[in-house]
């Protein structure tokens, strides 16, 4: 049987800027009061399994979410630069009901960029752009980590590209995927068929801190 290296995906803890729908991107935006409670009940909710690696995206928040988890298990956080959130352009800092009411053309392209993968926000990258990048990472912890259970702490973009290749799913089907901050996904990847194992669970964070509840 091909080896299996189990993936604890975790969104960053909260930002100011989650509150709002905002497309945050490379902006280097810190974690909330509440993101740090959050990025705590996370390392609780991960202490007790396995963990042979914790790595991170570049970001602040991302890492500063992913340093508690590491220090539960006695680990460095290893910051991977595939990890980090696709970039949005002339859209970061705004919400979608502004990108909107910039104009016809935004209208326009925002609209493109929601119907085709492969599509940017103007000087921005493309899921379909992200997703090779983040499944060229994949691949290569899978060599480095076989038969062992890593965290990756990412975004929701390069969290999302990976659940649809995961799921065999077209790149359109992330828009239908919610992830709420600080959520934990997993995925056992093996080659050629992964296993999704949980979506977006907030079980650490309690039922009343789901967006969809509120």
């Amino acid at each position: 049987m091909a080896p299996t290296t189990r993936l604890l995906l975790v969104r960053h803890g909260e930002t100011l800027a989650n509150r709002d729908f905002r497309y945050i991107g490379n902006r280097d935006d810190m974690l909330t009061e509440q993101g740090c409670s959050q990025a705590e009940a996370l390392a609780e909710a991960l202490s007790i399994l396995p963990v042979a690696a914790v790595y991170s995206s570049p970001r602040q928040r991302t890492h500063d979410t992913a340093q508690p988890i590491a220090e539960r298990h006695h680990l460095p956080v290893q910051i991977l630069s595939e990890l980090v959130e696709g970039s949005f352009g002339a859209w970061e800092g705004l919400s979608r009901a502004e990108v909107l009411a910039l104009g016809v053309e935004d209208e326009r392209l925002l609209r493109a960029w929601e119907a085709d993968p492969e599509m940017a926000p103007p000087g921005g990258e493309s899921f379909a752009a992200i997703q090779r990048r983040v499944l060229a990472a994949v691949e290569r912890l899978a060599q480095v980590h076989p038969d062992q259970t890593i965290v990756l702490v990412s975004h929701v973009g390069p969290i999302k590209v990976l659940l649809c290749s995961a799921l065999g799913t077209s790149l359109s089907s992330l828009f239908q995927i919610f992830l709420d901050p600080a959520t934990i996904s997993v995925v056992d990847w093996r080659q050629p068929h992964p296993t999704v194992r949980l979506l977006n669970s907030h079980a650490h964070l309690g039922w009343s801190h789901a967006r969809w509840m509120q």
